[in-house]
Order: C-alpha cells, then sequence, then structure tokens
C-alpha cells in the first residue's frame, strides 16, 4: 500500500509518498511532472519514514546535514533510474552539466552516444526531489537551466549549498 503526507519546507509545501519503507516520490505541490492522485494511497504523516524524512529535510535546510540516508525506490525507464543514480554522485556545493552527465552515461553504456538533451529529460522527471539532486545540474555555461520545481527554488537550493551559479 502507498503511503502519502504533505511536508512543509521553507521553499514550499512538497508530497511524498512511501510504499513499504521506502520512499517513491518527493514533489514540490506546485512543479511539474507530479503525478496524478491515483491508486490506493493512504495518508499517514506518521508514518516513520515521513518522521525521518521531515526531520532530515529540516536539518537540510537549516545547513546541518550534507547527505540525505534514506531508503529510495524511484520508478523509470532503466535509462532514467540510469541518469537518477548518477545525480546521487554529484557533492553538494557542487554542479555539474548535462552534457557532462552525458558523457558519464556514454561511458557507462560501452561508449554508446548518450544526448545531454535525453540526460535532460530524466533529469526533469527525477521523482525524489532534492534527495536525488537534479538541482545541482546547470546549462553548459554554468547558467541556471530546467528544474521541475522552478528556477528560482534551483536557485535557492543551490544557494543553501553555497554554491555560486552564473546568470
Amino acid at each position: 500500500m502507498k503511503r502519502y503526507c504533505t511536508i512543509r519546507t521553507p521553499l514550499g509545501d512538497m508530497v511524498a509518498l512511501a510504499e513499504g519503507d521506502h520512499l517513491r516520490g518527493l514533489w514540490f505541490t506546485d512543479q511539474k511532472y507530479v503525478p496524478e492522485d491515483a491508486g490506493d494511497r493512504v495518508y499517514d504523516p506518521d508514518h516513520p519514514l515521513f518522521v525521518e524524512l521531515r526531520r532530515q529535510l529540516d536539518a537540510y535546510f537549516a545547513g546541518r546535514l550534507r547527505e540525505f540516508n534514506l531508503p529510495l525506490a524511484p520508478e523509470g525507464t532503466p535509462f532514467q533510474m540510469a541518469v537518477w543514480k548518477l545525480l546521487r554522485t554529484i557533492p553538494r556545493g557542487t554542479t555539474t552539466t548535462y552534457g557532462a552527465l552525458a558523457i558519464r552515461m556514454a561511458q557507462g553504456r560501452e561508449g554508446r552516444a548518450t544526448s545531454a538533451r535525453a540526460v535532460g529529460s530524466a533529469v526533469g522527471r527525477n521523482p525524489i526531489d532534492i534527495i536525488i539532486p537534479c538541482h545541482r545540474v546547470v546549462g553548459a555555461d554554468g547558467s541556471l537551466t530546467g528544474y521541475a520545481g522552478g528556477l528560482d527554488r534551483k536557485a535557492a537550493l543551490l544557494s543553501l549549498e553555497k554554491v555560486k551559479v552564473s546568470g
């Protein structure tokens, strides 16, 4: 059975979705690609996973948490899953580009070409915002581009992590 709750953050309300003891999703309520509320879901804000998620998010926004430690189970295509796994390797306080991720993907796929556009599409569909740090991916020139939660939030998250970005 899937469970969900709403979590207040300094950047707006988020919806968390869990199945069993694993986090399946975390989205800002007004961002792109929030899944439709369908299927068997129970509102359960006191679920132990959500209690821990709130604790870790509070510590993150207070600047006390560098890495999240939660059981994640995002759902996506094999390509999306590979991109989301790469996103988790981007250290706090740093950024990378869509092109650099595409090169890393090609290296991991026996040299098969991967376009920055395909990587960007997978990054944009990241179902576990903040924890899978898609906000750490910037344009080739270092500028803020694409973020399903909005560029203002992306800038705020990077500022929280002490990252300076251009235009």
